[in-house]
């Protein structure tokens, strides 16, 4: 098991978000050497600057956060974001192409996407919240036919927090060498660990810095 403070995508994703947050999200994520920061494609560049020299990554969000934008916007925002040197990308897929049982159009877009970052980590967000059982299995493996690196439950904003039974139907279904991402509703230390053992290799959290605290001391 790697460290717990390397699960974390240490994020602020606020409409709110002034400079000062972002400054403060960057200096916490290099002090504690987490795995990412997670922002809006606004502030990619800032986050960039203030963490070079560091190995945490700088991700951003596309298609964030309802997933409707077009699939050409899509590859726009992967595009630009590329562009200014992000490292990863959590994309928000089509929910209602999904439940209208097409397929093709969420495999499709998210292979687009996955193309425009050429070769570097996709994290697929499904909103678990707003899925069935069935719903989740196939969105997750769509995303692994895809070529997602890795499938992730929730954005925070719409229905729905991580569970371990979210997880556990998304692992069974997952393909290659996908992974798992957590995200929404993790505060505590004990929250962390339940969806690690559950099978999470990151998590999307704003508490980073708690869950480091709580965690137990060796």
């Amino acid at each position: 098991m790697k460290p717990l403070n390397k699960y974390i995508d240490h994020t602020n994703l606020k409409p709110f978000a002034l400079k000062a947050d972002i400054e403060k999200l960057c200096a916490d994520a290099k002090n504690a050497d987490f795995a990412s920061v997670c922002v809006n494609p606004c502030n990619i560049c800032l986050a960039k600057k203030l963490l070079e020299g560091t190995d945490v990554k700088v991700c951003t969000v596309i298609g964030f956060p309802l997933g409707q934008n077009t699939t050409e916007t899509k590859v726009f925002e992967t595009r630009q974001a590329y562009a200014m040197g992000c490292d990863e990308f959590d994309m928000v897929i089509n929910v209602g192409r999904l439940k209208d049982g097409e397929a093709d159009y969420v495999r499709s877009e998210i292979a687009a996407v996955v193309a425009e970052a050429k070769g570097k980590v996709v994290k697929v967000i499904i909103e678990t919240g707003l899925l069935t059982d069935e719903e989740k299995a196939l969105a997750t493996r769509l995303a692994c036919e895809a070529g997602a690196s890795f499938v992730k439950t929730c954005s925070g904003v719409s229905a729905g927090v991580a569970t371990v039974e979210d997880l556990q139907i998304m692992k069974a279904n997952l393909s290659g060498n996908v992974k798992l991402k957590a995200s929404s509703g993790i505060r505590t230390y004990a929250d962390a660990k339940a969806l690690i053992d559950a099978g999470a290799e990151r998590l999307g959290t704003s508490a980073g810095l708690n869950i480091l605290k709580d965690a137990p001391q060796s």
